[in-house]
């Protein structure tokens, strides 16, 4: 029993503390970043107009994955460190308000544990490319209408309502036959 107090006790909480104190000094970073929240958002205000077109550089030289984090920021898109530490350090390079320690707190603790700066960091990103992908997808204003293409055009809304249906159906019955065999595989209960 000596030996279990002297030896094997000591490193197992050895261990223990080491994940402990991490997570604690990520969580203080992650405080100090909300402290200085409001500071980051005048600094973005004022350097908005002069950051947008390095943001969307960036942004189209980063990878998919980086791009859906930035389109709809989630801790679970947060597991590819590598990239998301890459993007961040590009955001540094440009002089990103905020980035900079963001960066930091990443690449000491990990994109994980400081999750919350790094989604502030990507949803201040998104507001650049959400502007410049909603322009993109406006159509140009057409002058002349004919009734031909307003019937064309219906026939197609109509098409491909009823293909959605079909889809629709089809997964509704998938569904049902995976339950009926599921149903099936139980054994009865008494």
């Amino acid at each position: 029993m000596g030996y279990w107090k002297s030896k094997v006790l000591p490193k197992i909480k050895k261990i223990f503390e080491k994940s402990g104190t991490k997570k604690t000094a990520a969580a203080e970073a992650c405080k100090s970043f909300d402290d200085s929240k409001e500071e980051i958002n005048k600094d973005f205000e004022a350097k908005k107009n002069e950051l947008q077109p390095k943001v969307i550089e960036i942004y189209e030289a980063s990878s998919t994955e980086i791009k859906t984090l930035v389109k709809e920021p989630k801790e679970a898109g947060l597991k590819n460190s590598t990239a998301v530490q890459k993007f961040l350090d590009e955001l540094v390079k440009i002089e990103f308000p905020g980035s900079k320690a963001v960066c930091e707190a990443s690449s000491t603790y990990g994109p994980g544990l400081v999750s919350g700066p790094v989604l502030f960091l990507f949803e201040k990103v998104s507001t650049f490319i959400v502007t410049e992908e909603n322009e993109e997808e406006l159509p140009p204003p057409t002058t002349i209408t004919t009734g031909e293409e307003e019937t064309s055009g219906k026939e197609k809304e109509i098409v491909i309502e009823e293909a959605k249906k079909e889809e629709v159906l089809v997964m509704v019955e998938e569904r049902e036959a995976t339950e009926a065999v599921a149903a099936a595989t139980e054994p009865a209960k008494p």
